[in-house]
């Protein structure tokens, strides 16, 4: 009976997920720039949102950090908008804004009331192309920055300890580089770099932009043409090409050893494929792995199997991170309990997965997996802003607005052999990267 309610749940979700699917429209203005226009009439706000097909891993080599400077540069001010006032028009109307950068893009939002969207498109469009930068500005920033990674990541060992597995994980490819940049590199950072990368990369032929809300399409598309239509595109735009990761043929560990560390872990990540526009069948069946392995805490196979059945273990998990420009990870992780050694965990999560590879995924467990990730799908519509990242992620990341519509029903179709097939390509030792995170250095004895 419980096997027939959760794939009776699983395919129940399947056509809510694409009935749920939202009225979605893009355009390309005669600059290069797009427009993806989402109709959410539930309320009378709209989420807008520049994405730029810039991140700190298209940063030139030696400049570390500055993609994510430059997000915090751009509230610096301009002509029509003074210095540290953008935030505060914006609060003023009764909206919030922000800012992220990632390895693949860079994003700006504001959340308003449906009329004020001319004023939000104004004020972004502005500093597209009309940021005022001065050495005062550059350095003031630039030390909010150092102290920033120092809050972040030099107070953490955990962050510290996920640094120094990317830089092992990636031989070649830039996702080695942490986000925020190394510190020497950061440091020396100077007006003419930041002006460099705006001026190449801040440009309407680089840029999506996202609306979601309470809006028609042809609205939209007018006040596009009418704030971002006469800025002047960058020649410097060109395909993004990366240095691209050779054959990894040697399994790497790392022990990351702090005095901070309370409570030890072994993780892993292998290289992994990510998303691939109109091919999205083997990122699916990795995310599937992923939950089936590590996803929902007891009910995962590591779960059950070594905080459960064993008793060795305080939490577990999997993750793949398969939503990127090129290829990323897929990881697993054991946090011990006291009197298991992290030798011992990694003994038990390896043990984990030959016994997959050899029984095959629980019925069981793939419904609830399926299930789950198609109500995952379903809860970030409920946000309007989550609608706008899931569309500008995905498309910053390479994917098209037909693959986001498409990923409920793939995720849907995948099978056991699918899932089987992608862990004996992915799970290969000599594409990895394991890592003890201790305390001292007796805890991984």
């Amino acid at each position: 009976m419980r096997k027939i309610l959760l794939a009776t749940l699983a395919m129940a979700i399947a056509p809510i997920a694409q009935a749920q699917q939202v009225p979605v429209t893009s355009y390309t203005l005669a600059n290069g720039m797009e427009v993806v226009v989402i109709e959410d009439h539930r309320a009378p706000i709209v989420t807008h949102m520049v994405w730029y097909r810039v991140g700190a891993a298209d940063e030139p080599v030696g400049k570390s950090g500055i993609a994510h400077f430059l997000e915090h540069l751009m509230f610096k001010g301009t002509e029509a908008v003074p210095d540290g006032t953008f935030s505060e028009v914006i609060e003023a109307n009764g909206g919030d804004d922000n800012a992220f950068t990632s390895q693949d893009y860079t994003a700006y939002y504001q959340q308003v009331a449906v009329d004020r969207l001319p004023l939000m498109m104004e004020m972004e469009a502005d500093r597209m192309r009309g940021l005022i930068l001065d050495d005062a500005a550059m350095l003031t920033e630039r030390d909010v920055v150092l102290e920033e990674r120092a809050l972040r990541t030099d107070s953490d060992p955990g962050s510290l300890f996920s640094e120094q597995r990317d830089a092992a994980q990636f031989l070649n490819h830039p996702y080695g580089t942490p986000v925020i940049g190394w510190p020497d590199e950061v440091n020396a950072l100077t007006l003419q770099d930041a002006l460099d990368f705006y001026q190449r990369f801040y440009a309407p032929n680089n840029a999506i932009l996202v609306v979601a809300g309470d809006v028609q399409p042809e609205d939209v598309l007018a006040l596009a043409e009418q704030y971002y239509g006469p800025l002047t595109p960058s020649d410097g735009i060109a395909k993004r090409l990366r240095p691209q990761e050779p054959p990894q043929r040697a399994e790497r560990r790392i022990t990351y050893r702090d005095e901070r560390v309370a409570t030890p872990y072994v993780m892993r990540t292998y290289l992994a494929g990510n998303r691939q526009a109109g091919a999205q069948e083997k990122a699916a069946a990795l995310g599937l792995l992923a939950d089936v392995l590590g996803g929902g805490g007891i009910t995962s196979l590591l779960g059950q199997r070594l905080q459960i059945e064993e008793g060795i273990a305080l939490a577990s998990g999997a993750f793949y991170s398969g939503l990127s420009y090129d290829p990323d990870t897929f990881g697993m992780y054991v946090v011990p309990k006291p009197g298991t050694t992290l030798p011992e965990a990694e003994a038990r999560m390896d043990a984990t997965l030959e016994y997959l590879l050899e029984n095959g995924v629980d019925p069981d467990r793939l419904a609830r997996s399926k299930a789950s990730l198609l109500a995952s799908e379903i809860y970030a519509m409920d946000s309007q802003r989550g609608l706008a990242q899931r569309y500008g992620a995905a498309l910053t990341s390479g994917l098209t607005v037909a693959d986001v519509a498409a990923w409920p029903a793939i995720l849907q179709a995948v099978t056991e052999d699918d899932i089987l097939a992608a862990a004996k390509e992915v799970l290969d030792i000599r594409r990895s990267v394991t890592g003890y995170l201790t305390g001292t250095e007796e805890t991984s004895q």
